[in-house]
């Protein structure tokens, strides 16, 4: 085995070696940072020949019409074969996103494919060989080409970058199958990263190496300084909610080694139902906390309709997948589907979460939030997509009490005479976010009278009053929402559900 390799490259190494000879074109495909270059160099290093990348054709295009890329790319190519019998082509993809498929409106879509079928029989009439990097496979190398992909990292590729990038002493101190099960997708660019920011800790660990992951290596795409610090604790009166997010979702997702050990997998798929107000997105920003790095949130900032719309989604999923194990946050999904025609989206997430099942991305949970569930496609909450589904309920007299309670403990004195019994009785119907107002603006009654020099009344009363206005609020936006659903058209059918056929 070289040591310049890791194990992963070593495999992808001596497999393209092997198929070398066989074909006029060999190519090598796998993410961004997963060490494509580094196994191009040094096949170079073992049969000679020309190396050329992107810069090598900005520096001939300079001279060229912008139009020719193609042609100068494949002159470029046609050249080096002329003169080597090897001919490596690094950082292909990046040509190919522009002229592959009318990226930004470009004239002549999928013309790079008939260059490289010219490419592919000069070097096979000559009997040379190209040899070249991508993201994915350019065009159909079916018959005269082979495509060799890099398998996915284990323990054992994490622990040789470790020893690579922080010496063998530090790479000692880490538990690799623990930091692996921890996040499985990493590339060697991300190891390398993460190696140069904790290589000179002191304390490093397995444990400070992971925070190091979560704070520096992996992202997610919320900022948790914009999130309301909550726990899963300040929900009250759904225990049973909590304990099955707790043992469903959290369990797999936080103890890895637990998870490792008893081949546990966090739900694919979990619904969250229930009115506003009940907690559905308090949930979120508790996950969010939680979670951290391991939680993607998709919710009204990501507008149906626009032009990088499902951009923005495949790169949520696509970032969940790279940190898995993870959480995708789909907050108010119902709105998402309500007009009908986000068939696009609909049948996207369905694809999404049948992928979901594979191994490589089984520990990614999209967990969806809605108040009506007859906006949502059949076919994307039946069973086996969405695997649990969870009430989230309005609080009984008990909850109000416990939310209640909580509030008034982080008020100032003068609140701490209230009585909460009687503004538990005064609020059936109400939910922990119609607690919250009626605290918020009683508080506001008060200040009122304070400074109009109005005699103030015992401090019950103040909340009492404020019952009374949150009720009407509630019953002016039960009566809006009726008069919407009344004006809104047939629920959408969604043709390839299993429960409705044209």
């Amino acid at each position: 085995m070289d040591p310049s390799l890791s194990p992963a490259h070593q495999i992808a190494f001596d497999q393209l070696m092997h198929v070398l000879p066989l074909f006029p074109v060999v190519g090598v495909a796998a993410g961004s940072g997963a060490g494509k270059t580094t196994i191009l160099r040094k096949m170079q290093g073992r049969t000679g020949g020309s190396w050329i990348s992107v810069l090598e054709l900005i520096q001939a295009l300079r001279t060229r019409h912008p139009l020719s890329i193609e042609e100068t790319f494949e002159e470029l190519i046609a050249t080096a074969l002329k003169t080597s019998d090897h001919v490596y082509v690094d950082d292909i993809s990046l040509l190919s996103m522009v002229v592959q498929g009318g990226c930004g409106g470009y004239p002549r879509p999928n013309f790079l494919a008939s260059a490289f079928e010219s490419l592919t029989r000069l070097a096979e009439t000559h009997k040379k060989k190209l040899i070249y990097a991508s993201l994915y496979q350019l065009y159909d190398l079916s018959k005269k080409g082979y495509l060799g992909y890099i398998p996915a990292f284990t323990a054992t590729d994490y622990e040789y970058f470790s020893r690579a990038y922080l010496g063998a002493e530090l790479a000692a101190r880490l538990d690799h199958k623990k930091i692996f099960r921890y996040a499985r997708s990493l590339q060697g660019y991300d190891l390398k990263a993460v190696a140069l920011i904790v290589r000179n800790d002191a304390q490093l660990d397995t444990e400070r190496y992971i925070e190091a992951l979560r704070t520096f290596g992996l992202t997610s795409n919320v900022n948790l300084g914009d999130v309301q610090p909550v726990t899963l604790a300040n929900l009250k009166g759904v225990d049973d909610v909590v304990r099955s997010l707790e043992a469903n979702v959290i369990v797999p997702l936080e103890q890895v080694e637990l998870a490792d050990e008893l081949k546990l997998r966090a739900k694919r798929g979990v619904l969250l139902v229930g009115p506003p107000g009940t907690g559905k997105t308090t949930v979120g920003r508790a996950l969010a906390h939680r979670l951290k790095s391991k939680f993607f949130l998709i919710d009204g900032t990501c507008i149906s309709g626009t032009s990088d719309f499902y951009y923005r989604i495949q790169r949520v999923f696509d970032e969940a997948k790279h940190n898995a194990p993870s959480i995708i946050f789909v907050d108010d999904s119902d709105a998402i589907f309500e007009s009908g025609e986000e068939l696009g989206l609909y049948r996207y997430l369905l694809t999404m979460l049948d992928g979901l099942e594979s191994e490589s991305v089984g520990q990614v949970c999209v967990m969806m939030t809605a108040m009506d569930v007859g906006h949502l496609p059949p076919a994307l909450i039946r069973s086996g997509r969405v695997e649990l589904w969870l009430e989230m309920r309005l609080p009984d007299e008990a909850a109000r009490a416990s939310i209640l309670e909580q509030i008034f403990e982080a008020q100032p004195a003068p609140f701490a005479a209230v009585n909460i019994s009687q503004l538990v009785d005064a609020t059936p119907g109400f939910t922990g976010a119609d607690l919250k107002r009626l605290v918020d603006d009683g508080k506001n009654l008060l200040a009122y009278d304070s400074v109009q020099g109005i005699p103030l009344q015992p401090v019950t009363e103040y909340f009492l009053r404020a019952v009374a206005t949150v009720s009407e609020n509630k019953q002016r936006y039960a009566d809006a929402e009726a008069r919407a659903r009344a004006m809104r058209p047939a629920r959408p059918v969604y043709y390839d559900s299993p429960v409705a056929s044209p």
